[in-house]
């Protein structure tokens, strides 16, 4: 719960105060006075003013957001020998750059987070297929599990190289929400390397979770079909297999890897009754027959069968590193992939293609903080930079009490040539309010559901 906590903190504070930053250090550098920095709203609990500076610094007790105050005539009167400074006052350009420097702070910060990820390397499960589930795209493609994916590509792009089992996923999340077609060019564990293609065009994703990938039939990177530690009075010990056993074959299936293993024990059950099968299995060398009778466990889908072992080994890892050009490079792809993800999955919620359940809040956002940290600083990283580009993203939508909406309003501004009227303003703002509150009210709800639900 503390590494939770201080994560999220740590993950608030940065974004927002670079987001914050890019406001002050551009309204700065177009000769805009800036009054006040603060991060977080309310009651001030800490500021400070450096000498010399018009600005004073302030971290407030409400810790989700932040603001720069500026010089603005619309706000409070302005000295005469001031105006020059207020921010009302400055050309259009300076104004949208100013307030575009916000979002576009977070999607640098994106870049190099990921950036840093790819030059510090992270340990990832190869790129290997496990045993396909039953009657999915995969398995009807041809995957057959085993298969180490050489490269691959969405739609009619040229084949690239897949260096991990996370950049497969990736790739596979991207061509079901984006409808195209996956093509995978495999290697087997003997013969020649085969493309195949997971014809993805005709699935209607409207969440991107578990079940997106069991229906696509790839869950997981490939284990060998292996038994760990097996558990005192289980159905295991009393059939008599030992750590290390390799399962080959279980009644009538050749198994290939430790996913297609767990299935099998899960669906040892017939009629309501666990259903004893002979097993073979590698001892050392040795081809053993042993005959194991699962116990049955009840699950959300009924009886299923248990051993009392861990089934399968670890899946073997690669470390992915890249090199300081390449690096940067595959951070600004990725930051831009990420965004443009986002920006499609929010209007097809919009037009109710997507479920609005892929909304996350406060609540997500720290939960997944707290896993992340707990699994290394380049993962926590990674998480980093994804927010950063949701919080990014998220502010140049053109919803008025964003700096999208401003942005909006400029846009009007330069193409008309008047600003947008005061009513109009404060209809827009009203409007803007009650769309974000609604937006948050979703988000909460989805946290609750998914944390406690």
């Amino acid at each position: 719960m503390l590494l939770t906590i201080a994560a999220f903190a740590v993950a608030l504070g940065v974004l927002i105060a670079v987001h914050e930053y890019g406001h002050y250090r551009v309204a700065v550098a177009c000769g805009v006075k800036v009054l006040r920095f603060s991060i977080g709203f309310g009651r001030p609990l800490l500021r400070w003013q450096p000498k010399g500076s018009p600005t004073e610094f302030v971290i407030g007790a409400f810790p989700l957001g932040g603001y720069v105050r500026m010089l603005d005539e619309r706000e409070a009167p302005v000295a005469p020998e001031e105006r020059h400074l207020a921010f009302n006052t400055r050309p259009l350009r300076a104004r949208a750059a100013i307030v575009a420097a916000g979002p576009l702070a977070n999607l640098l910060l994106a870049v190099l987070l990921y950036a840093a990820v790819n030059w510090s390397g992270v340990d990832e499960p190869k790129a290997m297929l496990s045993s396909p589930v039953a009657g999915s795209i995969a398995q009807r493609a041809g995957v057959q599990g085993g298969e180490q994916v050489v490269s691959v590509a969405i739609g009619e792009d040229e084949l690239e190289p897949v260096r991990s089992f996370e950049e497969l996923r990736w790739v596979l999340t991207r061509g079901a929400l984006d409808a195209e077609n996956v093509r995978l060019l495999l290697q087997p564990v003997r013969g020649a390397q085969r493309e195949v293609v997971l014809p993805l065009a005709g699935m209607q994703v409207r969440e991107a979770d578990a079940q997106l990938f069991r229906t696509i039939g790839i869950v997981g990177p490939w284990t060998r079909p292996v038994l760990g530690e097996v558990m005192a009075g289980g159905a295991a010990e009393r059939a008599g297999l030992h750590p290390g056993d390799l399962v080959v074959r279980l009644g009538g299936t050749d198994v290939v890897d430790g996913a297609q293993l767990r299935d099998l024990i899960r669906g040892s059950v017939r009629d309501g009754k666990p259903l004893a099968q002979v097993w073979r299995v590698d001892r050392e060398g040795r081809l053993l027959d042993v005959t194991v009778t699962p116990q049955l466990v009840a699950d959300a889908t009924g009886p299923v069968g248990r051993i009392g072992a861990y089934v399968g080994n670890p899946p073997e890892m690669v470390n992915v590193r890249y090199g300081p050009v390449e690096g940067l490079w595959k951070g600004v792809e990725r930051t831009w992939e990420v965004s443009v993800l986002t920006l499609r999955m929010m209007g097809r919620m919009v037009i109710g293609e997507a479920s609005i359940k892929n909304l996350s809040g406060p609540l997500t956002i720290a939960d997944y903080a707290g896993r992340s940290a707990s699994m290394g600083l380049t993962q926590y990283l990674a998480f980093l930079a994804l927010i950063s580009v949701s919080l990014g993203v998220l502010n140049l939508l053109p919803l008025p009490v964003l700096d999208g909406g401003h942005l909006m309003y400029y846009l009007w501004e330069g193409l008309t040539g008047r600003s947008v009227s005061e009513a109009w303003m404060d209809r827009l703002q009203r409007t803007g309010v009650v769309v974000l509150l609604l937006m948050m009210s979703i988000a909460l709800f989805n946290d609750l559901t998914r944390l406690f639900g």
